[in-house]
């Protein structure tokens, strides 16, 4: 069986919710609001399309790492595997959409972010900030020891 892989870009409705099962394993959950905009040839006014509500689901260091980065409003980027579930309620039956999250990360389009990389876990041990030999800044350039700043450069 194939799993649907969809990437969705909408703002979380709530902040992510944080819970470890019984093995110990990090689960977190939010909702996720997609509204498409979309042209009102009539008036040729931008108006707010149908919105599309997802559950996400993460686990794991992801998990952990989305409950301490992410909140509501946070416009994010998504991307996972797509599952329906229908259920009956009242005599009704209902259908809802979820998404097990495969990647997700802040949305740049009107915001910035500074990313932490996480160190990675060795012999049983969570893992660290700042394990990482690349994310150290790069040295200062040498600044020119003859003449001035409008020497041609050396390339």
């Amino acid at each position: 069986m194939t799993d649907t892989i969809i990437t969705v870009v909408g703002n979380l409705t709530d902040n992510p919710e944080l819970k470890f099962l019984a093995s110990g394993t990090a689960l977190a959950k939010f909702r996720l609001a997609s509204t498409p905009r979309v042209k009102d040839r009539d008036s040729g006014e931008w108006k707010d399309g149908e919105p599309l509500f997802l559950s996400c689901t993460a686990f794991r260091q992801m998990a952990e790492n989305i409950a301490e980065s992410l909140q509501r409003g946070a416009r994010v980027v998504v991307q996972g595997r797509l599952k329906q579930r229908s259920y009956e309620k009242d005599g009704e039956k209902h259908t809802v959409y979820e998404l097990d999250i495969e990647e997700v990360g802040p949305s740049l389009r009107y915001a910035t972010a500074k990313v932490q990389k996480m160190g990675r876990a060795s012999s049983g041990q969570a893992p660290t900030r700042g394990d990482d030999p690349w994310s150290s800044p790069a040295p200062a350039p040498a600044r020119p020891t003859s003449g001035s700043f409008d020497e041609e450069p050396p390339f």
